[in-house]
C-alpha cells in the first residue's frame, strides 16, 4: 500500500467476524453487523500540541484495535476496504 496518513489518523482494516454461531447457525450477509474490531495498516506522524511540538500517537501498524460502530471513512486503497480515522475513534488496543 502506498498511503501514508497525516497527523493524528490512523488507516485500519476490519478484521471479518465469524460466519456461523456457536451452535453452528450460518449467519447471511444481509443480517451481519459490520465488525468493530481491526488491524492498524498504517499511522500519521502524530497531532500538533499548543506549542506546536508533534506529539506521537499510541498506536503503531500491526495492532489490533477495537473502534466505535460508526468511526472513521470508509475508502478503498489498492482494492481493499479500509478505514480511516483518528486515533482519538479507537477505544482501545486487543492484547494478544
Amino acid at each position: 500500500m502506498n498511503f501514508r496518513p497525516l497527523h493524528d489518523r490512523v488507516v485500519v482494516r476490519r478484521i471479518e467476524a465469524e460466519e456461523k454461531t456457536k451452535g453452528g447457525i450460518i449467519i447471511p450477509d444481509s443480517a451481519k453487523e459490520k465488525p468493530q474490531e481491526g488491524e492498524v495498516i498504517a499511522v500519521g506522524p502524530g497531532a500538533r500540541d499548543e506549542t506546536g511540538k508533534v506529539q506521537p500517537l499510541d498506536v503503531k501498524a500491526g495492532d489490533r484495535v477495537l473502534f466505535g460502530k460508526w468511526s472513521g471513512t470508509e475508502v478503498r486503497i489498492d482494492g481493499q476496504d479500509l478505514l480511516i480515522m483518528k486515533e482519538s475513534d479507537i477505544m482501545g488496543v486487543v492484547a494478544a
